[in-house]
């Protein structure tokens, strides 16, 4: 879509991921340096009271990021927030969406505001957010 032709309402953002798998977890873990046992240790997950380990929110934020940049140019990209919302298990399938909520001009440039979700499969929001782009 040309940006000439976005409007307020146009879902701009969509893409789905695979599930979350013990491997994913295990090495976002590497990558990230984040080795809480409660993503990778079921025993440990158990002891705190959940059933299963479950997804980093950082990992969640990530799908959601790649989601916009792969919708959006990073260099267009003028700011990415985020708001967990809910505990992403093990297995989940999530799908992350921007819709155009605002079109206005700042900096001399013509931008878009988007509100951003990542839901799971059964349609629980597990991340909400929102992203500023150039247009």
């Amino acid at each position: 879509m040309a940006s000439a032709d976005i409007k307020a309402g146009d879902r701009i953002v969509h893409k789905a991921f695979p599930p979350i798998t013990r491997h994913t977890l295990a090495l976002y873990c590497g990558a990230s340096g984040d080795h809480n046992p409660i993503h990778v240790d079921i025993d440990f997950a158990k002891a705190a009271g959940f059933p299963d380990v479950f997804a980093h929110g950082m990992l969640v934020m990530a799908f959601l990021g790649q989601a916009l940049t792969d919708a959006v140019p990073p260099s267009k990209l003028r700011s990415f927030s985020t708001r967990f919302v809910a505990i992403t298990q093990l297995g989940a399938k999530l799908t992350c969406e921007g819709t155009v909520t605002e079109l206005f001009a700042e900096d001399g440039e013509r931008r878009a505001r988007l509100s951003l979700t990542t839901t799971d499969d059964r349609g629980e929001v597990k991340l909400e957010g929102s992203a500023i782009i150039a247009l």
